[in-house]
């Protein structure tokens, strides 16, 4: 019973590790012409099997050739016609799938995805599975159109946008209009999304967009015209919990309803024209208080007597045939309540005084 019990056990094992093994995959994809296609490969890791190498190969035309390996020493691309076109997941232990960007007609043909495995005795074991590949040119389908996260009817203010949509080989080239299809229409860009960064009511109306490509043989797909709306609440508004609108902010002040009073302005007119009649007035006498002012503190050779009695001053005058001034005149300063002051010649004296009578005889008159 021992052995037969072995065995079992063994096949078993051996089974169950052809399972863990086994690559999983597809055996045909079409590749559109300048797009990308992925060739599924991939298998159930297991703790008693270590991924040793990983090989891509190529045949066409009776001709085997590789393009990726992987080992120890890392990632090879060994054909330059797909060198920055080619790439396997890391750290995605079970999967070597084979992704190929850009696509060429002359990429057709038979893809060949080989692993191998050493066990905890050293053993090896190699799987293998092939996807035939097909790159076809593909005209533009007929697109769709996606409106943004607001939908189709949008607030005025408010971010917006259109996207069209279509599969085919590219390049694939876009344009939007606004009108119906078949008849007149404005175009309005050469890009496959159409932006509002600031939606106005005006914007509101029918567009629909128009592709094509190389693959289709100069042919015209023309997507269906949508409508779109745009309200009159800002988006502010109508996000808002259903408060009533608020009035727009004035930007100026109606004459009528801030006009003043006619009395008030008739008293206002009256009372500008009296300050403008008075300050000459103010003026003048702001100005002869000030030649006082100057005439005082400017007075030299100031001395006190002890004397009571009358006090000689010396009153300058000017000599009528020469320029040289004398001081021979003099006048007598008395004040009961003020001691005697002895006044002497000064020519800053003489001209301040000079200017307050002159000052005087302009504010008499």
């Amino acid at each position: 019973m021992g052995e037969p019990v072995q065995i079992v056990v063994f096949v078993m094992a051996f089974v169950t590790c052809n399972a863990l093994l086994d690559l999983t995959g597809v055996h045909q994809v079409q590749g559109t012409w300048m797009g990308s296609v992925t060739l599924p490969c991939t298998y159930m890791p297991s703790d008693g099997f270590t991924q040793q190498t990983l090989i891509w190969s190529m045949e066409r035309d009776h001709s085997t050739s590789t393009i990726f390996r992987r080992d120890y020493s890392g990632d090879h691309i060994l054909l330059s016609q797909f060198r920055n076109r080619v790439s396997v997941p890391k750290h995605s232990p079970g999967n070597a799938s084979l992704l190929i960007e850009n696509l060429e007609i002359p990429d057709s043909g038979h893809y060949t995805c080989q692993v191998t495995w050493r066990t905890k005795n050293n053993s090896v074991i190699t799987r293998e599975m092939t996807t035939a590949v097909k790159v076809v040119k593909v005209a533009a389908t007929k697109p769709i159109i996606r409106a943004g996260e607001l939908g189709l009817t949008v607030p005025a203010g408010a971010r917006t946008s259109l996207t069209c949509v279509a599969s085919g080989s590219p390049p694939i080239s876009y344009r939007w209009f606004r009108g119906t299809p078949g008849r007149k229409a404005l175009l309005l860009s050469r890009q496959a999304e159409l932006v509002w960064d600031s939606l106005q009511p005006s914007d509101t109306g029918k567009y629909y967009c128009e592709v094509e490509n190389r693959a289709g043989a100069g042919a015209v797909q023309q997507s269906d015209a949508v409508e779109l709306t745009v309200t009159g609440l800002t988006a502010t508004k109508q996000r808002s919990e259903g408060g009533p609108e608020e009035p727009p902010v004035a930007t100026g002040l109606p004459a009528a309803r801030y006009a003043l009073p006619a009395a008030l302005a008739v008293a206002l007119g009256v009372a500008a024209l009296g300050a403008l009649l008075t300050a000459p007035r103010c003026r003048r006498r702001n100005a002869e208080e000030l030649l006082y002012e100057v005439a005082f503190h400017s007075t030299a050779d100031v001395t006190r007597l002890e004397t009571d009695g009358e006090v000689p001053v010396m009153c300058p005058h000017k000599d009528t045939n020469s320029k040289t001034e004398t001081s021979n005149d003099t006048f007598t300063v008395k004040d009961s309540s003020l001691d005697s002051i002895h006044v002497r010649k000064n020519p800053e004296y003489e001209n301040l005084m000079n200017a307050m009578e002159l000052e005087y005889e302009t504010e008499r008159i």
